[in-house]
């Protein structure tokens, strides 16, 4: 059996966050919020 990796440091994994990112950290500009919200999210599963 494999060793097991740590989400949190496997680079690959969707829930590895990189020390310089946190939690106030913005990654989609601008912001989104009700009204824009809707379009991103339909973008995004294109």
């Amino acid at each position: 059996m494999p060793p097991r990796v740590d989400p949190a440091l496997d680079q690959t994994s969707p829930y590895f966050i990189h020390p310089s990112d946190g939690p106030a950290s913005v990654t989609v500009s601008p912001m989104l919020h009700g009204s824009n919200y809707h379009s991103w999210a339909r973008s995004m599963r294109r």
